[in-house]
């Protein structure tokens, strides 16, 4: 008995939170690439000191 209880009251949280995450999916909007200079982002300290960051400097990096 005790462990149907607490399948019973998992699945509803579960299916609670499924319902929200439907309902929020579309209120998410998306974020514009380069908002605020985050594209062209200039490197400041390091090997790669003045250039601009992108792709092919950020794969050397990691």
């Amino acid at each position: 008995m005790r462990d149907t209880k607490h399948l019973e009251k998992f699945a509803k949280e579960r299916e609670q939170k499924e319902k929200e995450k439907k309902l929020f999916k579309n209120k998410i909007k998306a974020v514009e690439a380069g908002a605020n200079g985050t594209l062209e982002y200039t490197i400041k300290e390091g090997a790669n000191k003045d250039k601009i960051a992108d792709q092919k400097i950020l794969k050397k990096t990691n």
